[in-house]
């Protein structure tokens, strides 16, 4: 078993979920007492929301870099970035550590494209909605075809991930909101949607849907975990 490494703490709520899916899956593939190799660096996200906000990302690529090469040197044989946001910098952080980074991108992409689907909606921070870092990605690598909430829908699932999700609010008043959300997209041709922001699986279910939803958090990990046990487990 590969050591797992983990970049948390954006939000600590998403990485505490990362932590337990990947956990849970180790238990049941090898059964008795396993539980994953892993070592996590997590930020304090008050600092990265800040930089977020202000735009400097540059700021945010070096503490990106920072924190990989601290997991590398504890001991990390592969990579998560625990967040989609933060994935805007996957490449410079891969360049810079010598243990493969698993984009969060990838095992969404893979599973709709498994399932024959061409064009998705996605749902996520601004940053992640509205630059092309994940868009690109899934459109290059894996055909499809990504198409985003207008600009009003977008402030209102950016808000409430800052201002609910990422401090572990729930509310049925968000649920209907995006509930609202993903049936417009929907109602513009999505097939699926992709839950492209790690806190939205706290807040939104299948049923809020009337196309397939597609956990980036979930797949992600579950993908670290194929990684991890491809090379025998210990």
């Amino acid at each position: 078993m590969r050591t797992i490494g983990l970049l948390g703490g954006m939000s600590w709520e998403s990485s505490a979920h990362y932590y337990r899916l990947i956990n849970q899956a180790v238990r049941e593939r090898l059964g008795g007492m396993h539980s994953a190799a892993s070592v996590m660096v997590s930020v304090d996200f008050a600092e990265i929301e800040a930089l977020q906000h202000a735009g400097d990302w540059d700021a945010l690529t070096e503490r990106m870099i920072a924190a990989a090469r601290q997991a590398e040197a504890g001991g990390a044989e592969l990579l998560l970035v625990c967040t989609n946001t933060m994935h805007r910098m996957a490449d410079a952080v891969q360049a810079a550590i010598g243990i493969p980074l698993l984009h969060i991108a990838d095992p969404v992409g893979s599973a709709i494209a498994a399932q024959g689907l061409a064009k998705v909606g996605l749902l996520g921070t601004a940053f992640t909605m509205e630059q092309p870092f994940l868009r690109n990605r899934l459109a290059q690598r894996h055909g499809l075809e990504v198409i985003v909430p207008e600009a009003a829908d977008r402030q209102d699932v950016h808000r409430i991930i800052y201002d609910e999700l990422v401090r572990g609010i729930v509310t049925e008043e968000s649920r209907a909101t995006y509930r609202a959300i993903m049936a417009r997209l929907a109602a513009a041709g999505a097939q699926a949607i992709i839950l492209g922001c790690t806190e939205i699986m706290l807040l939104v279910r299948e049923e809020d849907s009337s196309v397939p939803l597609f956990d980036t958090t979930a797949l992600h990990a579950l993908a670290a975990v194929d990684m991890a046990l491809a090379q025998g487990a210990a």
